[in-house]
């Protein structure tokens, strides 16, 4: 039997209340929101926080916005709500297609957008869809609010940006004219990745001015090919750019062996996949879905 180790349990009332139980009960305290991935981690004590303070109460933090030029996602926001966002599949593809292949309609409907990025489990797709976008993520704790580039609020496997007692409250990308896909290869539906690869394309008069490339699941730094990236600025949007960039991308991850695959398996499907998923970015900046 599965049993998570003895531990206090507090719910909070506000986003201050959130952050005075956070200090109150220290290093060893952890946020629940939808528990998918810290609950499991408890019943094999790969996880034993003293106390959790739940958030689920806080309707502050479970918005989508649009704020000037930004949309706004709060940390609360349920994967299955991003999903259905109007606002979001309008603007932001890469998440509408993160989002689909994103485990099954049961965590959809709990899991939420926050707590995927803060786990920071290198194997998650809107960790890598995100930092595709460049989004910035507001997070805050006793000293008030501050905000952290998405790049910079990944430091490695399950770890972040976050000092102690600090919330992230809000994801915020920027609305641009871009166009944007998220190709996936998992070995079942609803899967952890096997690797998985965001595009983001701005083109104007037939040249790349802006691209981001999110990888999932091949140790790509910070969830990016920031050489792929330069590789394409400032080259037109065809077939052997997109290649080429792939291959970059391939070139600059560095996936490890596991029970999803070799490294070579995994290095061919960083760059064919990264190749596709620019492909469709620059087919539906043209107006044609894919």
């Amino acid at each position: 039997m599965q049993v998570p180790a003895a531990f206090q349990y507090e719910t909070a009332t506000s986003i201050e209340h959130a952050i005075e139980l956070l200090t109150r009960y220290g290093p060893e305290a952890r946020v629940v929101a939808g528990g998918h991935s810290l609950l499991p981690m408890m019943k094999l004590r790969l996880a034993q926080p003293e106390a959790l303070i739940d958030i689920n109460g806080l309707g502050e933090l479970a918005l989508i916005r649009v704020d000037g030029h930004d949309l706004a996602v709060g940390a609360m926001v349920r994967h299955a709500e991003l999903l259905a966002s109007p606002v979001v599949g309008e603007h932001f593809p890469i998440l509408r297609d993160a989002e689909r292949v994103i485990a099954d309609p049961l965590v959809r409907n709990r899991g939420t957008v926050g707590g995927s990025l803060c786990q920071a489990d290198p194997s998650e797709d809107l960790s890598a869809a995100f930092s595709a976008l460049r989004a910035t993520l507001v997070v805050q704790g006793p000293g008030g609010r501050r905000t952290i580039g998405i790049r910079e609020f990944f430091l490695g496997p399950y770890e972040t940006a976050l000092n102690e007692a600090e919330l992230l409250v809000e994801i915020r990308v920027p609305i641009r004219s871009h166009a944007s896909a998220y190709r996936k290869v998992e070995r079942r539906v609803g899967d952890w990745a096997v690797v998985a690869a965001g595009a983001v394309l701005e083109i104007s008069d037939g040249v790349i001015t802006e691209a981001g490339i999110g990888l999932t699941a091949v140790g790509a730094p910070r969830f990016v090919s920031e050489q792929a990236e330069n590789f394409l600025r400032g080259g037109r949007p065809d077939d052997e750019g997109f290649a080429e960039a792939g291959r970059i991308a391939a070139q600059e991850c560095r996936p490890t062996a596991d029970q999803r695959g070799p490294v070579d398996y995994k290095r061919h499907l960083a760059g064919e996949l990264t190749t596709r998923a620019l492909r469709v970015a620059a087919a539906r900046a043209q107006g044609q879905e894919a």
